[in-house]
């Protein structure tokens, strides 16, 4: 594999910086959106947006770019364009090796260093003296953190290639995800009655106790090594002195065994349930399962590729299930097979989020040697 150059590599960070102070929550991805698509025209490549924002609720859509190959197969990377919410103006600083934000809030690594390598690598691939062995696939997606909605309404149909990569878990470069979960979100909206809370206490029924009760009967945290359980967000009332008449909840189950997360979800709506019985609330519930887990087989192709490619970089590649969900769950839904690798980040979503240039240099790299080990005979894959 020929390296990527002390030249490739500084445009790899420029790319980096300018995309990291680009603001783009969840939502409002339109400006970043709009300098993907012009550094790929920029190369001489077509892109292609679909509709998919107002039903991911973007002021964009997913981005699609293809980069021909000298054959008729071609393999798919992908990236997100969004970012959790902001606390902070984002400046990125370089400390003790790392690019960090000098302000008090996130970084945006998640997910703006797979976007970064994506256009590196198209940079790459388009100055070649000839084209790539396999041709390439770039899709950027919008709402990738809000339960994932902009890969959720991409048309997988469109790909033209046998299977994908997305680089989004913020764990050391080297590891494949080969399991993610289902998750159910759960909202209570439970509505008891008001009262004056020092003269008639007995002539309401409190909506926050109903709530309090309920939660406190819930199994929460790790419930196992596959399953989790969270309630995220409380709120009621509207003064001290009154008792409160309406109280919701937003809560989640994940795990991934399907059925345990189903079962898990009943057992907390159940408990909600009994809640608003025994304080005599009236309780309306909704149950939405965001995305479905997947589990791919050590043996499938798109993992034997990803082990070449690392190991080709230096890598031993470590095979890991986690508990976050990434496009690739979208993707794997669809039928469309998609693995998800580390890409060296680290602390995602906090205000300590960091990555460090080696572990940026290193997931270009490793992009390069992707699209390389899947020029691969399908027989070395199977």
């Amino acid at each position: 594999m020929r390296r990527a150059s002390h030249a490739e590599r500084e445009r790899l960070h420029e790319a980096f910086l300018a995309l990291c102070r680009i603001e783009s929550p969840s939502g409002h991805e339109r400006a970043c959106a709009d300098w993907v698509s012009a550094e790929l025209r920029a190369l001489g490549l077509a892109v292609e947006e679909d509709d998919a924002g107002p039903q991911a609720g973007s002021d964009a859509g997913n981005l699609l770019t293809r980069i021909p190959g000298e054959g008729p197969d071609s393999v798919m990377l992908g990236a997100h364009l969004d970012t959790v919410p902001l606390s902070a103006p984002i400046e990125p600083v370089l400390v003790d090796g790392g690019w960090e934000n000098a302000n008090e809030g996130i970084l945006g690594a998640d997910n703006k260093a797979a976007v970064a390598t994506l256009i590196s690598l198209a940079r790459r691939l388009a100055a070649a003296p000839r084209p790539p062995a396999v041709g390439v696939e770039l899709v950027f997606t919008v709402c990738e953190e809000v339960s994932l909605r902009g890969s959720k309404a991409f048309d997988v149909g469109r790909l033209r290639s046998g299977f994908g990569f997305v680089f989004d878990h913020a764990t050391p470069i080297g590891e494949i995800v080969l399991a993610a979960p289902t998750h159910y979100r759960i909202v209570g909206e439970l509505r008891g009655r008001a009262a004056h809370a020092g003269l008639r206490p007995e002539a309401g029924r409190s909506a926050v106790a109903a709530a309090a009760q309920a939660i406190a009967a819930m199994r929460l945290g790790r419930l196992d090594s596959e399953t989790t359980a969270n309630v995220g967000l409380i709120e009621g009332g509207t003064a001290i002195n009154v008792v409160p008449e309406r109280c919701r909840i937003e809560a989640e189950a994940r795990s991934l065994d399907e059925g345990r997360a189903e079962q898990l979800a009943t057992e907390m709506i159940d408990h909600l349930q009994d809640a608003a019985n025994a304080t005599e609330c009236d309780l309306d519930v909704t149950v939405e399962r965001m995305f479905k887990g997947y589990r791919t087989k050590p043996s499938a192709p798109q993992v034997l590729v990803a082990e070449r490619a690392l190991r080709a970089c230096g890598y031993e590649p470590r095979h890991i299930v986690t508990g976050g969900a990434s496009d690739a769950n979208s993707f794997a839904a669809a039928g469309f097979p998609c693995t998800n690798l580390a890409d060296g980040s680290e602390r995602n979503h906090e205000p300590g989020e960091r990555i460090s240039v080696d572990a940026l240099d290193s997931v270009f790299e490793l992009a390069i040697a992707l699209v390389e080990q899947s020029e691969a005979p399908e027989a070395e894959l199977q």
